[in-house]
């Protein structure tokens, strides 16, 4: 019965419609779709998704994209800051992301990365672009390593697994671009919305929102929809986000019965 309430959220919530309802750095994306750096931005409103969901989607809208065909020097000018970044550190920020934009694609790195993978294709992914990132730049500072984050055992990386979410399916809501990785391959971005929303459906157990517990959240969805795990991410997002209690509720009785 779970199952069934799940997929019926999923099909309300995974719409344009439901997206604009409330603040979401994925509109940002969807406002410059039709540029052909389109990965990058979408990774930039991805890594800077972190705090108030207003306040992430205000600081994008105010991003001069094209930053990312400029100069160093150009670059160096922005005046943007943001929470833990400094301008400096979003400076540095668009020069990494332009200096592996000149090496090559996202999609094709990405794509090289998880077929060469033979478990955690995901997160091997996540892993060697990180590298790869700290490998074009010599810059250093604490804003400009929460935003790219570090290899470790540990971390959800959240804000990573949104993007290939948004990249990886394909339907009313994601963009579908990357089309040679499985959907049943992706993990859940977990944020203390999700994690809430695992730990009152009892389809985790663990307490800590770390790596592990977004392993097992990722496990259990995959019970739900094998090949589409992640159907269920922004449904269980925005319950929690908007505090739908009728939906939440609902969910709860049938995940108890």
């Amino acid at each position: 019965m779970i199952k069934q309430l799940l997929d019926e959220a999923a099909s309300v919530k995974n719409t344009l419609d439901n997206l604009y309802s409330h603040p979401d750095p994925l509109q940002v994306v969807y406002d410059n779709i039709n540029r052909k750096d389109i990965e990058f931005i979408a990774l930039i409103c991805a890594l800077f998704a972190y705090g108030n969901a207003g306040a992430i989607v205000k600081f994008l809208k105010k991003l001069d994209f094209s930053l990312l065909d400029k100069s160093d020097n150009e670059i160096k000018e922005l005046n943007n800051l943001y929470r833990f970044q400094s301008s400096q550190d979003v400076a540095q920020i668009f020069i990494s992301l332009k200096r592996f934009k000149e090496k090559t694609s996202i999609k094709d790195f990405s794509h090289k990365i998880y077929k060469s993978s033979k478990e955690n294709k995901l997160l091997n992914v996540i892993y060697a672009f990180i590298n790869e990132i700290y490998s074009l730049n010599d810059y250093r500072s604490s804003g400009y390593e929460f935003f790219f984050s570090k290899v470790n055992k540990t971390s959800a990386y959240k804000r990573y697994c949104m993007y290939y979410r948004w990249m990886v399916r394909n339907d009313n809501l994601d963009l579908g671009l990357f089309d040679e990785i499985n959907p049943a391959d992706l993990l859940m971005p977990l944020d203390t919305h999700t994690h809430k929303m695992g730990l009152k459906l009892g389809l985790i157990t663990r307490k800590q929102a770390d790596q592990k517990c977004m392993l097992e959240l990722s496990k259990a969805l995959r019970e739900f929809c094998p090949n589409d795990p992640l159907k269920y991410d922004f449904a269980l997002y925005r319950i929690s986000q908007t505090n739908d209690e009728k939906a939440l509720n609902e969910l709860i009785k049938n995940a108890r019965s």
